[in-house]
């Protein structure tokens, strides 16, 4: 079995990310055949999803709900990390055989990545992380780009006679959460004083990368589509939460980012 990816073993790592539903079944149907999660459990009109057994994706119904907006804060996309480059491979055989809508695919130097997004507008990103003493780091900031990906060299990771795609496989984490904010300034002035997150890097002002314990990025944070955007409509389906994991909390604590984006934080180890 693969190892716990390195994103999960910092000291604050990201546990879940709730989203709401206007149509919580075929959304779930979309995440059980296209990302591969397992429903794991039902209730309260709320569907969790995950691999093996960790939850990774709760959807809630909430049928009266008006579509996300996507020029307000809110969900740039949930990145879903793969214990490995096969498995990344394995998922890559998949989306061919099932000819899945790719919007994007990308050598991020620190992970290789592939996007889309769901029925409902929220984005995805499955990925593959570099080893970190692999990373490179100038100072505190860490180098990444924005790189044609390899899709070919990626594939070859994947053994012949290889069982291929089985869905997620157990240590699939949600690696990191990239937001949609109105000023990437006040997102990483939040996420530095209520997490003591590391501002990692940044995109001049029109993002930020945040983490904890020497990870490439736990949170992103951009104004790519949102800049000025106000406090979220409540109304709108899409994000409802992010739910952090901490070493350095006893119970549970909620907050609202300055968007009133909902930020949960558990205590335990990964």
């Amino acid at each position: 079995m693969s190892e716990l990816p390195f994103a999960a073993t910092t000291p604050v790592s990201v546990a879940r990310v709730g989203l709401k539903a206007r149509d919580a079944e075929s959304l779930a149907a979309y995440y059980r055949s296209v990302v591969g999660l397992q429903e794991l459990s039902r209730a309260d009109g709320a569907i969790t999803l995950g691999a093996g057994n960790r939850p990774l994706l709760v959807i809630e119904a909430d049928a009266a709900a008006k579509p996300d907006d996507p020029q307000s804060a809110g969900l740039f996309h949930t990145a879903f990390l793969l214990p490995s480059r096969a498995d990344l491979g394995r998922w890559i055989n998949h989306a061919i055989a099932d000819k899945i809508a790719i919007e994007g695919a990308s050598d991020h130097l620190v992970s290789e990545a592939l996007y889309m997004t769901d029925p409902e507008g929220n984005g995805i990103e499955i990925y593959a992380d570099r080893r970190p003493h692999d990373w490179k780091w100038n100072g505190d900031k860490i180098a990444m780009a924005t790189e044609r990906l390899n899709i070919p060299s990626i594939v070859a990771e994947v053994p012949a006679g290889d069982a291929g795609w089985q869905g997620a496989p157990e240590n699939s984490i949600v690696g990191h959460v990239h937001l949609r904010v109105g000023r990437p300034e006040d997102a990483e002035a939040w996420w530095n004083q209520e997490f003591g997150f590391d501002t990692v890097a940044k995109y001049g002002g029109q993002a930020v990368f945040l983490s904890s314990g020497g990870y490439h990025h736990h949170i992103g944070a951009n104004a790519w589509r949102s800049p000025g955007a106000g406090r979220r409509d409540p109304s709108r389906s899409g994000l409802s939460w992010v739910e952090m994991r901490s070493d350095n909390v006893a119970s549970p604590v909620t907050r609202e980012d300055p968007w009133g984006t909902v930020i949960n934080t558990v205590p335990g180890k990964a």
